[in-house]
């Protein structure tokens, strides 16, 4: 479907949107998101964490925000960067070992995901670079750089092509990318324009989406978010993006606030020992 068949935006809808953007793009909200997990650190441990943040955002807010503190704890003081490098993470997650860590990803998935994401932070220093690298110049080409650095050895964890949404690496990139947001981090906004970047398609944004005319698609795969970017692009222009608090949350929200996901207990334990706050 060519941009000139989707479905028209009326000037009535354009505003509704801009003013859900305002409302959902907000620190209070993305208390209960996963960028809400991640504390303040220095880029090149802001980016990693929220890189693992954002490949475990799978399934319901309640199951998966409390694995990405489990790791943040597990990870320790030193924070995940250190612990990845280090292999340290070896410790808990151990080839071979198929016993679930978080549904579809066992911990043998993730040892082979922190192993990918080691052998790229050794190699290039950080996962920015590695993009750059590969020369990746917008969203569309830091999608498929992405996958490729992984060569599908992490599956299902990290996506091995971009034939689907690629929900979780949209929204890594939307943080990495988008500058002067109270929610984004932007740390990669010199080199990475938000203007590019496709829309994070969730089932919370895609239900909206058709509910409200925007798209009349009803699989979540990258054709879809690509149109539905083109769409949004024309409320919010050279920021598509910023459309994704609009439908995340009116889907997620509604007209209610989202309450923020507590941390575990820190008595809780794992077979690692004991979970240490940071």
């Amino acid at each position: 479907m060519s941009s000139s068949r989707l479905p028209r935006i009326s000037p009535a809808l354009a505003a509704r949107l801009r003013n859900l953007a305002v409302q959902y793009e907000s620190p209070a909200f993305s208390a209960g998101d996963p960028i809400g997990c991640l504390r303040e650190a220095s880029p090149e441990e802001l980016e990693t964490a929220a890189f693992l943040a954002a490949c475990l955002s799978y399934g319901s807010r309640t199951q998966f925000i409390p694995k990405i503190h489990c790791l943040l704890d597990i990870a320790g003081p030193g924070g995940t960067r250190g612990w990845i490098l280090s292999g340290r993470y070896a410790r808990t997650f151990r080839p071979g070992d198929c016993t679930s860590f978080y549904r579809l990803f066992s911990r043998d998935r993730m040892h082979a995901f922190f192993s990918g994401l080691r052998a790229i932070l050794r190699r290039h220093g950080t996962i920015g670079a590695c993009l750059r690298a590969a020369g990746a110049t917008d969203g569309p080409s830091a999608l498929r750089a992405l996958c490729s650095a992984f060569g599908g050895c992490a599956a299902p964890v990290v996506p091995q092509d971009t034939a689907s949404a690629c929900k979780r690496l949209c929204m890594f990139l939307r943080w990495m990318a988008r500058d002067g947001s109270p929610v984004d981090f932007g740390i990669w906004s010199d080199w990475l324009d938000k203007a590019t970047l496709v829309i994070p398609l969730d089932v919370h944004v895609l239900r909206q989406a058709n509910r409200l005319g925007l798209i009349r698609s009803r699989c979540a795969t990258m054709n879809t978010a690509e149109k539905l970017t083109r769409q949004l692009s024309a409320v919010f222009p050279g920021d598509p993006c910023r459309g994704d608090f609009a439908l995340y949350g009116l889907g997620v929200a509604g007209s209610s606030p989202v309450a923020a996901i507590p941390r575990p207990n820190p008595s809780r334990r794992t077979d690692s020992g004991p979970l240490r706050r940071p």
